[in-house]
């Protein structure tokens, strides 16, 4: 039946039929070009036969994460076949023809199926690995097997037998071919069909060609839409993504769900990093750590790059101008919301508010200039910064003060050196990751980074290369090839692990972060760098930058920070060892604790003093006022007084000068000897040692609080108004009540005179030099001008012996004759020495005199009270001193009272001053509290602390493994 039908069939047209058909093959199906007997390879009674499956054409293009990049056409893989000899074997030819429908359809779903899984296998090794991003997903997207019944999907798929069954049966194929063998024997009308269609089919070759070239563009269209396609469908759930990331931080940042909110590890590293910069610089532990490192010449872009990569404008601006003046530290993390804050300050500065952003960035100006030191232009001080966002990479980096070549006016001339040393301090870090900025803008031979970096890093194992302002350099420079050796790493001697070309904006400083990276993005788009394949897709955008600097920080970090857990551990061990032996009995107290206990014991010695007794606080007052004004009263007021010749004239004296002294200096004196009566009690309390408790290592800092504390202590200023009224009135009282008030007033007067006659008797030995008895034993001899004093002295008694009553002052007259006297008996002497000699003598003699006065007036108390009324005795003398003594009495305890009620409690509150001070003061506290002891305690618990933050750091890094 079927030879039937095809015997009535034109030859030609079926031929022509079968050969325009496309049947989905981009080519000339390779059984066109074989012979007859090549094409019974296929024959199902040859066993070694495979199925040959038409040759796959696919097009190559690596994956990237930039956006919206036009994607070009590339070229096919064309796969060349060997080509065989026409031969005319027409049998086995229409055979092959006529069966080529049912080949064509099983060929179409075996090889479709084929091409589709390799397609797939290839793009699948094309995507990046993604096992570093799972935290990126939603936890309830890992969640989805619980709810989604897998194995049911699976057992739902059709199996391989059933796939089997739709694969043809070779069996009847080969009985087709024996019943055609002898309708296509030679000589039979077959083989006439078979070479008028062989004929149609060379004529259709041209035709062939030009078809298969149209399908060929069709197909690489299509490809393109698909790509875009996939593209944007790429960008729409990254987005979402990012969105559903954001919500989830919201949501446990509110508390909904139950779990406790663990800190984050890169928080936790930077915690680390914090604690090891203010760790002993000696060790230079820190640098043993990774962190990112930006470098860069000046005004190169680098502080930019970083602004790109936390996604704010956070630094502060400035034309040309070094801006960056000490390291700044950032920690990026992801958050709920966008955000900065400082290390030392709880305040969080909103990062989508333009007036927190510059607020941000004038505090970062602030905190930069207070650490530069008077005469310098950079400083060493850190400043630490951590941003929150949602979607920014985790990891530390530094902006360091970008270098310069040349010192300008204005700077310090150390500038430059200052500068080096600073960033040779961060890059020498073995573990540190050198992000190495270079502007494009200018020319590559001006730069002095470069070579920094280069003898930093010579092999190039922990740098990355960043190409700024491309924009400008692809207008600016003549050959673009320029721009690609130095992406490429041949232009510098320099060697990186990756370099990268970048856009941080068209240099305006109001841009914002969005409209930099549109621009960015437009710019890469439409760049004939990218179209001429002079840069790679992955090697541009900040955004490319970033992810590769994040993945570079964390192997590092990996690799690094169990090592150093580990050297923390051994110094540990070390130094407690150290402290067994030397303190075996004292507690670990670090500064700030040792601090904390000097504070407690001075805060008690500070209460200390409320205890004391008001009779002790008098005996004090009134003792020490006494010696402040005693050479005052006998010298100004008793002296002249007791010159007069009656006791009227005494008392007016007397009153006219207390009045005077009273009005004008007593009161001063008084608080000033209350001021230092409070100070020596104050310091006695403080320094008094306290036996076996005392503990020498706080001797400078107590003196140090207690000199501060006394320097801003000020006495009540109407103190003096209210004392003068009180001793006044004290001073103008003469009554004396009793015996026992005369007797104390008559040993007041006597102690007083005594102690003024023994001083008088000790210059007097001075100036004379020692008596006979002292020469005698001591073999101690007089000078010459002791013997001129000597022989002045006893001509000067003569005279007093001569005149009993003599004025406390010689007339000239008298000097004269002295004088004489002497020089008479061969002694030249000066009339000053002589007055000189004279005071004395006649303190002496009216101090003895006083004294004899002071006897006989222990009886006098009766005649007092008559007023001395027919008695020879005048005893005014002793009612002065019992004046003075009361007035005493009564001063010592009014400061007393001022003491106790009033500036006790202000030296208390004085002190708590100081003492907090010097808390927030850690130079001081450094300065004043020093010694083996205190620095091996500081570092056994820096250590300690440290040790333990990276073992919760390494377990957290192991959680998230």
């Amino acid at each position: 039946m079927t030879l039937s039908r095809l015997q009535g069939l034109c030859p030609s047209v079926i031929c022509r039929s079968l050969a325009n058909s496309s049947y989905g093959i981009k080519r000339k199906s390779p059984l066109q070009n074989l012979h007859l007997v090549s094409r019974s390879i296929h024959h199902p009674y040859y066993p070694s036969s495979k199925f040959q499956r038409p040759p796959l054409r696919i097009s190559i293009k690596l994956f990237s994460s930039l956006h919206h990049l036009p994607l070009r056409k590339t070229k096919l893989l064309n796969i060349k076949h060997g080509y065989q000899f026409h031969r005319n074997f027409w049998l086995a030819r229409l055979a092959s023809r006529l069966l080529k429908v049912r080949y064509l359809i099983l060929g179409s779903a075996v090889g479709g199926g084929y091409t589709a899984k390799k397609t797939y296998d290839q793009w699948k090794d094309m995507m990046p690995d993604l096992n570093e991003y799972k935290w990126i997903v939603p936890d309830f997207v890992w969640e989805l097997d619980e709810h989604i019944d897998f194995e049911k999907l699976i057992k739902a798929l059709p199996d391989a037998d059933d796939l089997a069954k739709l694969l043809p049966d070779f069996d009847k194929i080969g009985e087709s071919f024996t019943s055609l063998k002898g309708f296509f024997s030679p000589g039979s009308p077959g083989e006439t069909a078979f070479r008028a269609t062989d004929q149609g089919y060379d004529n259709d070759k041209q035709f062939k060609k030009i078809s298969d070239k149209e399908k060929i563009d069709q197909l690489q269209e299509e490809l393109l839409r698909t790509q875009l396609k996939y593209q944007r469908m790429l960008e729409r759930l990254e987005k979402e993504n990012k969105e559903l990331r954001k919500l989830v931080l919201q949501r446990d940042d509110k508390g909904i769900h139950q779990r406790k909110l663990k800190k984050s590890l890169i928080d936790m590293y930077s915690e680390v990093l914090d604690i090891l910069s203010d760790y002993d610089a000696s060790y230079n532990t820190q640098d043993h750590l990774p962190r990112v490192v930006v470098v860069g010449d000046q005004s190169a872009g680098k502080t930019s790059v970083l602004e790109m990569i936390a996604q704010a404008r956070i630094f502060p601006r400035g034309s040309g101008e070094m801006m960056t003046r000490s390291p700044v530290k950032v920690t990026l993390s992801e958050g709920p919301h966008h955000v900065a804050l400082f290390k030392d300050s709880s305040r969080e500065f909103d990062l989508t508010k333009e007036e927190d952003l510059a607020a941000l960035r004038n505090e970062i100006e602030i905190r930069m200039r207070n650490s530069v030191k008077e005469g310098c232009t950079v400083s060493t001080e850190t400043i630490s910064l951590s941003v929150k966002g949602p979607g920014l990479q985790r990891m530390v980096l530094v902006d360091l003060p970008g270098v310069i070549s040349t010192v300008t006016s204005g700077m310090a001339p150390d500038t430059k050196e200052t500068i080096f040393s600073i960033s040779k301090a961060y890059m020498q870090n073995p573990n540190a990751i050198i992000l190495c900025i270079q502007d494009g803008s200018v020319d590559a031979e001006r730069s002095i980074v470069t070579d920094l970096v280069s003898q930093m890093d010579p092999q190039g194992k922990r740098t990355i290369f960043v190409l700024t302002k491309v924009d400008l350099a692809e207008k600016n420079v003549a050959s673009p090839s320029r721009i690609q050796q130095i992406i490429e790493g041949k232009l510098f001697p320099m060697k990186a692990l990756g370099y990268f070309a970048v856009v941080t904006g068209k240099g305006n400083s109001s841009e914002s972060i969005e409209s930099i990276k549109e621009y960015e993005e437009e710019f890469f788009q439409n760049s004939k760098l990218l179209k001429t394949c002079m840069l790679k897709a992955h090697q541009v955008t900040t955004k490319n930058l970033s992810l590769a600097v994040s993945d570079c920080f964390w192997k590092m970090v990996r690799e690094s920070v169990e090592q150093q857990a580990d050297a923390f551990k051994a110094t540990r061990f070390n130094l407690e060892t150290e402290w067994k032996n030397n303190y075996p009995r004292l507690r670990e107290l670090d500064r700030n604790e040792l601090f904390e206990k000097a504070k407690n014991e001075i805060l008690d010695e500070v209460i200390s003093l409320t205890q004391v007794t008001p009779k002790h606080w008098e005996e004090i007052l009134q003792k020490t006022l006494w010696e402040r004004v005693s050479t005052h009263v006998i010298e100004n007021i008793y002296l002249p007084a007791a010159q007069t010749m009656n006791s009227g004239t005494f008392n007016t004296t007397v009153d006219i000068k207390l009045k005077q002294w009273t009005d004008k200096q007593l009161p001063n004196k008084a608080v000033e000897v209350a001021w230092e009566t409070l100070q020596e009690e104050f310091s006695r309390f403080m320094t008094e040692p306290k036996g076996k408790e005392h503990d020498d290592i706080f001797d400078k800092l107590k003196q140090a609080v207690k000199e501060e504390s006394i320097k801003r202590h000020k006495w009540n200023e109407r103190a003096e108004d209210s004392l003068r009224v009180i001793q006044h009135n004290a001073l103008e009282d003469r009554s004396i009540s009793d015996k026992q008030q005369w007797d104390a007033a008559i040993h007041f007067m006597e102690e007083t005179l005594q102690s003024r006659l023994k001083d008088t008797e000790s210059v007097i030995e001075d100036m004379v030099g020692p008596d006979w008895k002292k020469r005698w034993l001591y073999w101690i001899g007089r000078t010459k001008e002791q013997n001129i004093r000597n022989e002045t002295k006893n001509e000067l008694e003569k005279l007093i012996k001569c005149n009993e009553e003599h004025a406390a002052y010689l007339a000239n007259d008298e000097v004269t004759t002295v004088r004489k006297n002497l020089e008479a008996r061969g002694v030249t002497v000066d009339p000053c020495l002589i007055k000189d000699t004279w005071h004395q003598i006649y303190r002496r003699y009216f101090l003895k005199t006083a004294l004899n006065h002071c006897n006989l007036c222990r009886r006098g108390f009766y005649y007092y009270q008559r007023h001395f009324v027919d008695s020879e005795l005048e005893c005014n003398d002793i009612v002065l001193f019992w004046r003075i003594q009361r007035m005493l009495a009564i001063t010592a305890n009014t400061l007393r009272q001022q003491l106790t009620n009033t500036e006790v409690r202000r030296l208390e509150k004085n002190v708590k001053e100081v003492l907090e001070d010097f808390a927030e003061d850690n130079e001081k506290k450094v300065k004043l509290l020093t010694g083996k002891r205190v620095q091996l305690a500081e570092d056994l618990k820096k250590v300690r602390e440290i040790q333990e933050k990276l073992e919760a750091f390494i377990e957290a890094l192991h959680q998230e493994k």
